[in-house]
């Protein structure tokens, strides 16, 4: 895992480095310089701007500017507060305005150049990634110590380009002394040592996925759910679908059950202990008269369970139309329970949409809810109710398209049935979401592809 540190611990650990501070803004200089060689592709004849905050950020860049000039590069200073509006032709903008200490907004000068931006690009709010003004736009960032949040959330993770982290030996594991709870990027590496191999010995009921998805008019939500938790893993599918039609149900390895369209909750209910997991959401429909079953199922379900669409939304509301309090609900379940929002279904949840720091409210739900919240985005946000964080960030826009938040639901609901921990299962399957996309062209994609492109690790 890649690990964030928010602004203030990384104050904190900077303070209590035992490190003299002009010792360390001599090694971020030094690591910038020679980040910007590298993008510069050499030295001879080249010119670089260096934009020079009045902080700690600024001292980089002038350091940086030392080493370069000593590399026979041409380097123009300019600071803060003689920054032209457009800047001269050159070869690379160095961007040290602002680090993490951003306090008001920022309008960047325009340029032709490319820019590495010093720890994080200026105008970027370092903990929740919006724009402060109008920033520049970064082809590279190097920052130190870790990531911040303001590099991982969107859009300041876009307006940073690629990223390098540059340790400069300092003591990141002091951070706990400001927070304990974690935050974290995953990585492939992650999700291929947190999923286990398909031990010769198993068999389908160890992994097998009840489902509770589809209506009428919404089968397709059913189908893609249930294809991608047998592509992630799971050994047999059951779908129920409440006043659905098995007869366009794929894939064809499905069992279909039927059930009633009142009192439902009982049926699926009365063998639920030979699944390994459950779902229950995708396509399911909003009418009153399923909610009171809705939340029988939910309330009794004794297996890890994933909550996602119109199963949230019922869960959020009642017959008078009031949204119920939720705060004790899940907590009151035997087993782990999932929860995977969009800003809307989130906002129903809790009575509040999503603010800019995404990170604080996903820890702020899952804390109050009693359960893992995944609060999908352009950066997926984990948060289990102790209040550690994980980020997924290998996903795009390709992944806004009608159908794709089934599949999700359907992978995390075999991870758990494979013995994941619903926090690791829910990012793991984000991951994993968001890697099919690599296999996929840039434009037109359904998530029928999605589905068609799982891969996971043991299990492919």
């Amino acid at each position: 895992m890649e690990a964030v540190y928010t602004p203030e611990q990384m104050r904190y650990i900077d303070a209590h480095s035992g490190v003299d501070v002009a010792v360390l803004i001599r090694r971020a200089g030094y690591a910038v310089a020679q980040t910007a060689l590298r993008m510069l592709g050499g030295s001879y004849g080249k010119h670089v701007i260096v934009l020079a905050g009045k902080g700690n950020n600024g001292e980089d860049g002038r350091v940086a500017s030392d080493f370069l000039r000593a590399r026979g590069v041409k380097v123009s200073v300019f600071s803060s507060s003689e920054m032209p509006t457009q800047l001269p032709e050159c070869d690379l903008v160095i961007d040290a305005v602002y680090g993490t200490g951003l306090r008001s907004d920022f309008v960047a000068p325009t340029t032709k150049a490319p820019v590495l931006a010093v720890d994080i690009p200026s105008g970027i709010d370092a903990t929740t990634g919006e724009c402060r003004g109008v920033p520049l736009r970064a082809n590279e960032t190097i920052t130190f110590g870790g990531l911040k949040p303001g590099i991982v959330l969107q859009p300041g993770r876009t307006y940073a380009g690629q990223i390098t982290v540059v340790s400069l030996d300092l003591p990141v594991h002091l951070g706990v002394q400001v927070d304990e709870k974690t935050i974290n990027v995953v990585t492939r590496n992650d999700v291929e040592q947190w999923v286990p191999p398909r031990a010769a010995t198993t068999h389908k009921w160890k992994s097998g996925v009840r489902a509770i998805a589809g209506s009428k008019t919404m089968m397709g939500a059913a189908q893609l759910s249930c294809a991608a938790a047998y592509r992630a893993g799971a050994g047999i599918v059951h779908l129920s679908s409440i006043g659905g039609t098995p007869e366009i149900i794929v894939p064809l390895e499905v069992v279909y059950r039927s059930v009633s369209e009142t009192h439902w909750a009982d049926q699926c209910l009365s063998d639920i202990e030979r699944f390994a997991s459950a779902l229950i959401g995708p396509g399911m429909g909003r009418g009153d008269e399923l909610v009171e079953e809705v939340f029988q199922f939910v309330s009794r379900c004794p297996v890890p369970l994933v909550i996602d669409g119109d199963g949230l939304q019922i869960l959020a509301s009642s017959r008078d139309g009031q949204r119920r309090n939720m705060a004790n609900f899940f907590a009151q379940r035997t087993a782990e329970t999932v929860l995977t929002p969009h800003d809307g279904e989130f906002s129903a949840l809790t009575g509040e949409r999503p603010s800019a720091d995404r990170i604080a409210d996903t820890r702020k739900a899952a804390a109050a809810l009693q359960a893992v919240v995944l609060l999908k985005g352009s950066t997926t946000v984990v948060a289990e109710p102790g209040g550690n964080v994980l980020c997924i960030t290998n996903g795009d826009a390709r992944l806004a398209t009608a159908g794709s938040g089934d599949v999700l639901t359907g992978v995390i609901a075999a991870l758990l049935a494979v013995g994941l921990d619903a926090f690791h299962a829910a990012a793991a399957g984000a991951f994993i979401h968001g890697n099919a996309l690599e296999r996929l062209p840039q434009c037109g994609v359904v998530a029928s592809d999605i589905v068609r492109e799982i891969q996971v690790g043991g299990n492919e």
